[in-house]
């Protein structure tokens, strides 16, 4: 399935729409203000809360917990030593890690768990700014997908202004 994710122009906590291939809204991503580290609500239209991404303060690197129902499923941690690339690892319960890897200026990542591509993340065929493209591949959790997305998005940020 592909994905449109898009910031809302002028939020103040990183708000951001997803949309599906049809350029229909169907999930939001509520960046909530006025708190220690990162907190992100990632919600359907109706405002029914799917996960909750939240970052972990007290990190050398970008490090966030996902969790649904108040139960961490995902735990991302950026890698401390990449300097070209952008480097994930996503701990999940049992043998299906994942491992993110990418361009944090031209914002390009590939989602691998072992040798198989399971999702993209692309810029380059959207001309607006903080617009990109997600493809989750046929079978893969597309919440959890798109959940790590963001937070590679917010980590591709930090890094940006710090090093621009």
């Amino acid at each position: 399935m592909r994905y449109v994710m898009k910031q809302k122009l002028f939020s103040w906590g990183g708000d951001f729409y997803i949309r599906d291939e049809q350029e229909r809204d169907i999930y939001f991503v509520d960046g909530k203000v006025f708190t220690l580290g990162k907190q992100l609500s990632f919600q359907d239209l109706n405002g029914n809360e799917l996960a909750y991404i939240k970052q972990q303060f007290i990190a050398l690197t970008a490090e966030y917990d996902i969790s649904r129902n108040g139960a961490i499923v995902a735990h991302v941690k950026e890698q401390l030593f990449s300097l070209l690339h952008h480097r994930f690892n996503v701990d999940v319960p049992g043998p299906d890690d994942l491992e993110i890897e990418g361009d944090f200026l031209e914002h390009e990542y590939v989602f691998r768990r072992g040798d198989r591509v399971v999702a993209t993340i692309s810029k380059k065929w959207f001309s607006f700014p903080e617009t990109f493209g997600i493809d989750v591949h046929e079978g893969e959790d597309d919440i959890l997908i798109l959940a790590c997305a963001v937070v590679v998005d917010e980590a591709s940020e930090r890094r940006h202004r710090h090093n621009g």
